[in-house]
Order: C-alpha cells, then structure tokens, then sequence
C-alpha cells in the first residue's frame, strides 16, 4: 500500500514537473536568469525561482515578464498509472473489484471515501469496457473509465472533477 500511494504522489508531482509552463516557456524571472542553461538543476532553479517570487503568476496577469495565456497547455509526459507499471495491478483489482491499485484509483480521481466501494464494484461489473483489450493504454482505461462513470447517476459527478 505505501508503495502505490507514494508512487500516486510522486507522480501526481510529475505532473506539474512536466506540463508545459503555466504562460507559457518563457515566463517569469527564473527563465530569464537561466536563459540558454539546460539540465534538471537549471530548469529546478528558474522554477523555484518563478515559485517563490510569485513573478509568473503577475506576468500572467498583466502580460508581462516574457508570459502569454494564449496559448493551451500541453502535457508531453507519460501517464500517471503507465508511470508507475500500475496497468497489470489495476486491472487484476478492477477484474477482483478491490484491492490497493484501484482504491488508489478511485482516490486520484475523487471518488468519495462513503462511494469507493460502489464505485470498485462498478468498475468490476464493466471491467470489459474499461480494459477493452491486453493493449489499452492508461489513457484508453482512464477514458473508458469516465464513459462507465459518466452513465452511472451515482458516479457521474466524479467525472467532471477528473
């Protein structure tokens, strides 16, 4: 159970890591002062530096400091459940309809704790049309997931927030 709920952390982290920059890539002083520099180090610094100082988000606001909200976001990572190799375990706990991967399934995506066990015993009854082959991808199951609660009275309102 620590392992999943440490991996669902880190990845949910990940994803802020890995989105394209809020304003877009060349907002704020911390891009500024590290203009041209690459590597882990660099880009950890001139996030830190936009964090701390709040200076994208007031570039955002008034159009300033190298930002821009025309632009959509972008998210070029892998998903969170391929991230952390839980495909083979949420599917074995979706076909039992419980176990760790999918409480921790139904966490991410909201799904109060009093409608977690409705919610493991509806992913189990349309476990076919949320893993529709041995190939689904994590985005496939994610989106099937949403149809499957989508059409639930119960669930549905869990779909919006995902």
């Amino acid at each position: 159970m620590k392992r999943i709920l440490l991996g669902t952390l880190l990845a949910a982290a990940s994803l802020n890591a890995m989105a394209q920059a809020p304003g877009g890539p060349d907002c704020g002083w911390g891009n500024m002062l590290f203009e041209g520099q690459r590597g882990t180090p660099a880009h950890f610094l001139a996030s830190t530096t936009n964090g701390t100082s709040g200076n994208a988000t007031f570039g955002m606001t008034s159009g300033t400091n190298g930002c821009s909200t025309n632009a959509p976001l972008t998210y070029g990572g892998k998903s969170w459940l391929a991230m952390n190799g839980m495909m083979d375990e949420l599917s074995e706990d979706m076909a039992k309809g419980q176990g760790e991967a999918l409480t921790t399934y139904a966490v991410v995506m909201g799904v109060a704790p009093e409608d977690r066990s409705y919610f493991e015993s509806v992913t189990h009854q349309h476990f076919q049309q949320i893993f529709t082959s041995s190939e689904a991808t994590a985005e496939d199951v994610h989106n099937n997931t949403l149809a499957v609660i989508k059409g639930d009275a119960r669930l549905a309102k869990y779909a919006t927030q995902a």
